[in-house]
């Protein structure tokens, strides 16, 4: 049977609401008294009852972690990774609730009886309904990943475009110059800035765009897979290709060494996000490291403040990306 406040209250000969008064650093109780309740408590392995603990305080005690989508287009390492760095913030605190935003149904549910705050992972646009009425409510909101602009928000984000710049930059100077990409999903935020930093690349070296090099994919191992099959098909096929993130890369590396093909002996293969796996593979891929995880702790940190001040500013992050350089890129001669 679990502990209540009411047993470390009938230990200590004290009364119960001197022990929640303690547990929850009211001024009202000594430094001294608080030391001595919390001690116990932790002795007594004592978790706090949330659904009590809320119908006191008026508060949900839940975090909402809301995603674009989480059933295409949010691979199963960057969930993992986002999921990861915020519950590692708030998990002593609050209940976290995960979910997708394309699987809210009723943004009635959406209030500040349900969620004493929300952090949204946004990769799209179609988001911003949803965020403006979590604004609407007065409920306090942190958006990662997606700039939103004239709004009083804490964004924190990553520089995907000057990530991807700096990788296919890397690229080019190992000597290639037939340079393909599969991109990320369409309409993803994310997937247009590193198709831009990719761009940018090529314009700044000269190097001739060919439209045959670009091939959209999905976020997903099979995308990757199959776009990967499609370069292969052509007449001239890229010494190197960049893949919007690392799940696609090990798709398109399935798909290059099904046609007996070698990485990076034949193809050079460079992806994006540094997922934990990515040194693992043979060859380790080359990367552009995005630190999603410590973005995600970054952004409840911030959600934290603002629960506890009650205060909503308006405040933009960057993280840097950083290259990754490992076993997938060969250099070739000019």
């Amino acid at each position: 049977m679990s502990v209540t406040i009411k047993d470390i209250a009938k230990i200590l000969g004290v009364s119960h609401t001197t022990v929640s008064r303690a547990l929850n650093d009211s001024p009202l109780i000594r430094q001294d008294t608080k030391e001595k309740i919390k001690a116990l408590a932790k002795e007594l392995n004592y978790t706090p009852n949330y659904n009590a603990k809320s119908l006191v305080l008026d508060r949900s005690y839940n975090i909402g972690l809301f995603f674009s989508t989480i059933n295409e287009g949010t691979s199963s390492s960057f969930f993992y990774e986002v999921v990861r760095g915020v519950n590692f913030i708030l998990h002593k605190e609050f209940n976290l609730v995960v979910s997708g935003i394309d699987d809210c149904t009723d943004f009635n549910a959406i209030n500040k009886k349900h969620f004493d705050g929300i952090i949204v992972m946004s990769q799209s646009t179609k988001d911003d309904f949803f965020i403006y009425n979590a604004l609407e409510k007065n409920i306090p909101l942190v958006v990662l990943n997606r700039e939103i602009e004239g709004a009083p928000i804490v964004n924190i984000l990553s520089d995907d475009r000057k990530g991807a710049r700096t990788a296919i930059t890397y690229l080019i100077q190992q000597g290639h110059r037939e340079i393909a990409i599969i991109e990320g999903k369409k309409g993803f935020k994310s997937a247009q800035e590193r198709k831009d930093g990719f761009l940018q690349a090529l314009i700044d070296h000269d190097i001739p765009i060919n439209k045959d090099y670009f091939v959209e994919g999905k976020y997903d191992l099979e995308s990757g897979y199959k776009a990967m099959k499609k370069l292969l098909q052509l007449s001239i096929i890229p010494t190197a290709v960049f893949c919007s993130n690392d799940d696609m890369a090990v798709g398109a590396m399935k798909a290059i060494t099904e046609q007996g093909l070698s990485i990076p002996g034949d193809i050079s293969l460079l992806g994006f996000d540094d997922n934990i796996f990515s040194s693992f593979l043979t060859p380790a891929l080359t990367t552009v490291k995005r630190p999603i995880e410590e973005i995600s702790k970054e952004g409840a940190r911030k959600l934290l403040k603002i629960i506890k001040e009650k205060e909503i500013p308006q405040q933009l992050l960057y993280f840097h990306t950083e290259l990754q350089i490992r076993e997938s890129v060969k250099k070739i001669d000019s």
